[in-house]
């Protein structure tokens, strides 16, 4: 890594920025009791994003259609979030019915172009699950599609060998079948309580 890479954030800023975007989705979005995670229906826009897959294609929100999709941002260096993130929705996946496990589909977005080429990332999403894909895309692109959401991330300082951490929400974000949002997972959420949205959202309009 080079270190001519210049961090857009100092540490500081990106984390008020996360704790302020973090205050806002909890004070925002009430909570509704058929819901084990944070009811977003008509809060947020439909899903809409335009990157690169893992095979260095380009994949669009429309060719996602049809599935449960749950949308996390990231990266692949992360020391502690994101493996726990990614571990915990594999196994809520895991749990559900055979014939819904095929319509879910864990969707993550790396948020560090710089590193995190795609077949960095098929090498670590296909580690977690075989229903989790990855993308990434140009900065421009990635801020604009977190901002779409209401969060943010920064990049700190890089280090003497050029290496440097990436402030990000832990939130993940579910859309229904037609690329509604409808539901906010929070890190302290639980497998048991993930799998049981999923099943009931996945049920929602089955063909």
């Amino acid at each position: 890594m080079s270190n001519r890479f210049k961090p857009h954030f100092p540490r500081s800023l990106s984390l008020t920025a996360l704790m302020t975007v973090a205050a806002l989705l909890t004070g925002c979005f009430s909570d509704d009791e058929s819901w084990r995670g944070k009811d977003i229906s008509g809060l947020m826009p439909e899903l809409a994003f335009e990157l690169t897959d893992t095979s260095g294609d380009t994949l669009t929100a429309q060719e996602t259609e049809g599935e449960i999709r749950m949308v996390f941002f990231g990266f692949t260096s992360c020391p502690d979030v994101c493996p726990a993130t990614l571990q915990k929705l594999s196994r809520a996946v895991k749990d559900m019915p055979g014939d819904l496990q095929k319509d879910t589909r864990i969707v993550f977005v790396s948020v560090d172009p710089q590193r995190d080429t795609p077949e960095r990332i098929e090498s670590y999403v296909g580690f977690f699950s075989e229903r989790a894909i990855g993308l990434t895309g140009e900065e421009k692109a990635l801020r604009e599609l977190s901002k779409r959401y209401r969060t943010t991330f920064g990049y700190d300082d890089p280090d003497t060998e050029g290496n440097y951490n990436v402030s990000h929400s832990g939130a993940v974000y579910v859309f229904d079948r037609q690329g509604d949002a409808r539901l906010l997972f929070r890190p302290d959420l639980s497998v048991d309580d993930i799998r049981t949205d999923l099943v009931t959202l996945a049920e929602e309009n089955k063909s």
